[in-house]
């Protein structure tokens, strides 16, 4: 039992770490000291779903259905394409760069929710991490440690998302200059830009 836990932990672990689109809101979140929280727990709400999804089979319907597939990425290239365009204009104004400014009411709660749940939802990456590889591992367990697998890997998560969120606003110090903030939105931008192309050249190879 302990050994699937571990397993499930680990592999999640070593899965979400990865810099990608999910994280970086989620850093950006952090630093800015905006609905740190919700930011986190929406994040990890999502990713133990798509995990539980997974282990329960979801990833070999995935696989005999790949218009589904298809659809996920075009959509999540979309989205990804239009934050990073955000991004980008973010570094260029004032109105992002002082850390100060980022009160709870500067950004609504609703808005950053809808963010990290597109950004979890809609990105193709997480569902490939999560559903297919977490997932297909996970089935490989014996139905009496299935349960003990997921429960490792939905914590992995858990704690990522939290210590990154937590331990990023306790850096904000570090960016209370304006090239700071310029940097930062600037590499999002690039990153979200990045996995838009790769995406999107994916489907040219369905």
């Amino acid at each position: 039992m302990l050994a699937a836990f571990l397993q499930g932990f680990g592999l999640d672990l070593s899965l979400i770490v990865a810099i990608g689109a999910q994280n970086a809101f989620v850093l950006r979140q952090g630093l800015r000291r905006l609905h740190v929280f919700a930011t986190a727990l929406v994040s990890s709400i999502c990713d133990v779903t798509l995990i539980v999804l997974g282990v329960g089979g979801v990833s070999s319907l995935l696989g005999i259905i790949p218009v589904v597939a298809r659809v996920a990425t075009a959509g999540g290239a979309l989205f990804l394409f239009y934050y990073g365009l955000r991004s980008f204009r973010s570094a260029l104004t004032d109105s992002s760069l002082n850390v100060r400014n980022g009160s709870e009411n500067s950004t609504r709660l609703k808005e950053t929710i809808l963010t990290a749940l597109a950004l979890s939802l809609l990105n193709p990456h997480v569902w490939l991490d999560t559903v297919v590889l977490v997932g297909t591992v996970g089935t490989h367990f014996p139905p009496s440690q299935r349960l003990i697998f997921t429960v490792g890997a939905g914590l992995g998560s858990t704690v990522w998302f939290f210590a990154l969120a937590y331990g990023a606003s306790q850096l904000w110090r570090l960016f209370e200059h304006p090239l700071s903030w310029r940097i930062l939105d600037s590499v999002i931008g690039c990153i979200m830009w990045t996995i838009a192309f790769f995406l999107v050249r994916s489907l040219l190879h369905f």
